[in-house]
């Protein structure tokens, strides 16, 4: 059996994560690809993901991909979770993960409708599902309020967390909208505001993509979304598939089953690459990376020691969010935050020697310089960062 190192590991991760300067991508498309799916549930990662590894980097650059070429899109997919991903991986995403996702969604939604007194919650989420998508047809692209204000029955209040202290009422466009984008009917369009909003226009699927989204076999689907993850991430472990997928065992033994793979031993431990991933990958020179909340590397295995080390309690909350990393030579060294005045501070948890902390400097200056007059306010912010940008716990 194959051994790979942990010191391989890293290099594998840096080279293919765009982490080392070799790796880089030439724009926001081919950083997606080389990372399966970018995180875009806190806003401003996508571009902060980008920007790290590319050498030159606007936040147009994304923008032209989402909203004119349009060759990205936003999707809620793997855990229920939203990503960014190039548009030819929507149908795998969509029938590998995110059209179970909307079944069990769908039921709540007719949980919160029943509680709110809705009789028949399926037929009113027919008559809402149509209002809604007839008023994208007159409309385009439009904002939730928009859309409500238009067809007037997602203007009904929902109560949601019936019975518990989270109780409290939205709109019913606030909840249907997002449904209709896990059924493939509507998609996440241009943000309201700068590229750091994560409230977004909605846009049915055909008139923004040109068609609707190509029905996959799930098991199919599954398969190459695997295929995929391992060659991004590999190796990994079946447990790091089902976490990072959001699959139950069964389905992460079909796909694993239909993908031709091999075992290799890491430290001591079976893990999984692609058939054809066996050769080995040489070191690489050290760099420096900051990488933002939630993103799509420190987020990508379940099992993380090997690039983590023992500081998962201090960069992660406790619902197992990521605030933002520093990353030196493939392996996260400490945190970083943006403080109110723009400065970039970071700390280390570890030692890694003058030339490392005088590179991380650099990229510490790199990114501020970036950013400019920009603030970036994480939704996820661990104590550890939230003390570094100068705010209370």
């Amino acid at each position: 059996m194959r051994r790979i190192t942990t010191e391989e590991r890293r290099a594998r991760l840096a080279a293919r994560h765009g982490l080392a300067p070799a790796g880089k991508a030439d724009d926001p498309v081919g950083v997606a690809r080389s990372l399966v799916a970018l995180h875009a549930t806190d806003p401003a990662t996508v571009y902060l993901s980008t920007w790290a590894r590319t050498s030159s980097f606007a936040p147009s650059d994304l923008e032209r991909s989402l909203y004119e070429e349009k060759r990205l899109v936003r999707v809620l997919g793997m855990r229920r979770t939203l990503f960014v991903v190039p548009v030819e991986l929507l149908p795998v995403v969509h029938a590998a993960c995110t059209r179970t996702i909307a079944v069990r969604e769908r039921r709540r939604l007719e949980g919160f409708l029943a509680d709110s007194g809705v009789a028949r919650p399926d037929r009113w989420l027919h008559r809402a599902s149509q209002a809604a998508l007839a008023a994208l047809d007159e409309l385009g692209e439009a904002s939730t309020s928009q859309i409500a204000a238009a067809a007037p029955l997602l203007a009904t209040r929902l109560r949601v967390g019936a019975g518990t202290r989270f109780e409290t009422t939205q709109s019913a466009a606030a909840r249907l909208l997002p449904q209709l984008a896990m059924e493939g009917q509507v998609v996440r369009t241009r943000p309201r505001g700068s590229w750091t909003n994560g409230k977004h226009r909605w846009s049915a699927t055909a008139a923004w993509l040109g068609d609707v989204i190509a029905e996959l076999e799930p098991a199919a689907a599954q398969a190459e979304l695997a295929r995929r993850y391992l060659a991004a991430f590999g190796p990994v472990t079946e447990t790091d598939l089902r976490w990072w997928a959001g699959w139950t065992a069964r389905e992460a033994r079909a796909a694993l089953a239909a993908t031709s793979h091999a075992l290799v031993d890491v430290g001591g431990r079976e893990a999984l690459v692609l058939a054809d991933d066996l050769e080995a990958v040489d070191p690489r020179e050290p760099a420096a990376a900051l990488l933002p909340t939630l993103d799509a590397t420190v987020m990508g295995w379940k099992e993380r020691d090997w690039y983590l080390g023992p500081h998962a309690e201090t960069l992660f909350d406790r619902n197992g969010n990521a605030g933002p990393t520093v990353w030196w030579d493939g392996r996260v060294v400490g945190g970083w935050a943006q403080r109110p005045d723009g400065e970039i501070v970071f700390a280390l948890l570890d030692d890694v020697g003058s030339d490392a902390r005088a590179g991380i400097e650099r990229e510490a200056e790199r990114l501020q310089t970036w950013l400019g007059d920009v603030r970036v306010r994480p939704g996820f912010l661990p104590p550890f960062q939230r003390e570094l940008a100068g705010e209370r716990s």
